[in-house]
């Protein structure tokens, strides 16, 4: 099964990000639209995004959703962390019984691996802020989408599919 807690989560922190940056208000109600996602999964992801730090809400009426700390001092690598927890990677298959030099150190070997594929992935999200990475979504934006639409907006791009 696909785990989609991380883009989601970080399309929801780039939403927040660029809201802030616009001057619009951010609500997990005004993320779920955008995201096209269930507004149970948006609150679900905001529990550990908020617990770390990286967003903040404020609730009532005129509740809304802020960075935790500036955009440039929040790196993918906290957002994956965040909503990823301990999940590993992959998951290396339950060990077996040892019937050949392969299936005696396939366990191992597999998790060794996962786990340099892990370290790998961290450190390349580790190089990368929002900042950075919502600088990087507009700079190369072709798509003709307002920055935050409202969620009753039927067509929030200009552009045909």
């Amino acid at each position: 099964m696909l785990d989609y807690r991380f883009p989601t989560a970080l399309q929801m922190v780039l939403s927040v990000a660029m809201a802030e940056q616009s001057g619009k208000r951010s609500t997990s109600a005004i993320l779920a639209y955008g995201l096209e996602a269930n507004p149970s999964f948006i609150r679900k992801l905001m529990v550990p995004l908020t617990r770390d730090g990286i967003i903040v809400s404020t609730l009532g009426r005129t509740g809304s959703i802020h960075l935790g700390r500036p955009a440039d001092q929040i790196t993918l690598r906290d957002i994956y962390v965040s909503v990823i927890e301990d999940k590993k990677i992959w998951a290396s298959r339950p060990e077996v019984p040892a019937r050949c030099v392969v299936s005696a150190n396939a366990c191992w070997y597999f998790k060794a691996i996962a786990q340099e594929a892990e370290e790998a992935s961290l450190k390349v999200l580790a190089k990368r802020t929002v900042a950075d990475a919502l600088e990087e979504l507009k700079t190369r934006d072709t798509s003709g989408c307002e920055a935050v639409p409202e969620p009753e907006t039927e067509t929030p791009c200009k552009r045909s599919r």
